[in-house]
């Protein structure tokens, strides 16, 4: 008898190049966020790290992601959706990293307001 291996289930070529954009973009964008979030002029304290920890985590998960789909063992589906769950994953990082983050600005903005009536 002739066994033959099951053929492994590959992604197509064109729909894993479009992942490698959608997370390289999305990279950029999270790394280009934190980039100017650190030149804000609001100094620093203890307690940005609530969200700077989240962001960092996020865009190194996101940078895994990206480096796992550039390599040519992406094509294999298995890879391919590990690759998306650790994105999605650092993208959730990200967001709530980034949602800190405004969220503190904005406190401190307003308590540091000179508007009438503000504290």
């Amino acid at each position: 008898m002739d066994e033959q291996e099951p053929k492994e289930d590959l992604v197509e070529t064109s729909f894993r190049n479009g992942s490698v954009t959608t997370v390289g973009i999305l990279v950029a964008f999270s790394l280009g966020f934190i980039t100017h979030w650190a030149a804000n002029p609001i100094p620093w304290r203890a307690y940005h790290l609530v969200a700077v920890v989240p962001i960092l985590v996020g865009i190194a998960l996101q940078m895994r992601a990206l480096a796992m789909l550039l390599d040519i063992t992406s094509l294999q589906r298995r890879v391919h959706e590990r690759a998306n769950r650790i994105f999605i994953a650092g993208l959730i990082f990200t967001a709530c990293g980034v949602g800190g983050a405004l969220l503190l600005d904005f406190l401190d903005i307003s308590t540091n307001s000179a508007l009438p009536g503000a504290s």
